[in-house]
């Protein structure tokens, strides 16, 4: 950066040639901070996915240990002296001990959702500051002389 003859070229270069080479170099800038974004979501997907396929297997192993387990628990009740049928029962009870537990604890975790106060705030806030708002008026278009008809406007991409 401190060398003398690129200093020295530097200042026989035009304005206009000191504004393309840096707007070039900004539209540089941004395609490659473009390219690290995608780069960085690239990498973000993939680790998102490979984390959702193992939950996902260790939902469905956890499913299927279940019933293995249950099983297990009634036969354990049923070795300490209990009937078969009354394991079973006390298991299955306490299942159903456990799904009302969780489903009083998902009904009151329900009655605390609101709505969301701030953004309907902001939303309201918005609304009215635009509501004060008038727009710019249009001048009125121009008449044609000959036909007293308003006259049509060339548009530059036609």
């Amino acid at each position: 950066m401190s060398d003398p003859s690129h200093n020295a070229g530097s200042a026989e270069r035009s304005l206009g040639q000191l504004v393309a080479s840096a707007t070039a170099e900004m539209s540089a800038l941004v395609h490659d901070e473009i390219a690290l974004a995608k780069a960085e979501l690239r990498q973000d997907v993939k680790r998102g996915a490979i984390g959702g396929i193992a939950i996902s297997t260790a939902g469905v192993l956890a499913l299927f240990s279940l019933p293995v387990l249950s099983f297990a628990a009634a036969y354990g009740i049923h070795n300490l002296g209990l009937g078969l049928a009354w394991s079973f029962l006390i298991v299955g009870g306490a299942f159903l001990v456990l799904a009302g537990l969780l489903g009083v604890l998902a009904i009151a975790k329900f009655k605390k959702v609101k709505p969301p106060e701030k953004s309907i705030a902001s939303a309201k806030q918005t609304a009215a500051t635009l509501q004060g708002v008038k727009p710019h008026p249009r001048p009125a278009p121009v008449q044609d002389a000959v036909t007293q008809t308003p006259a049509s406007v060339a548009r530059s991409s036609a």
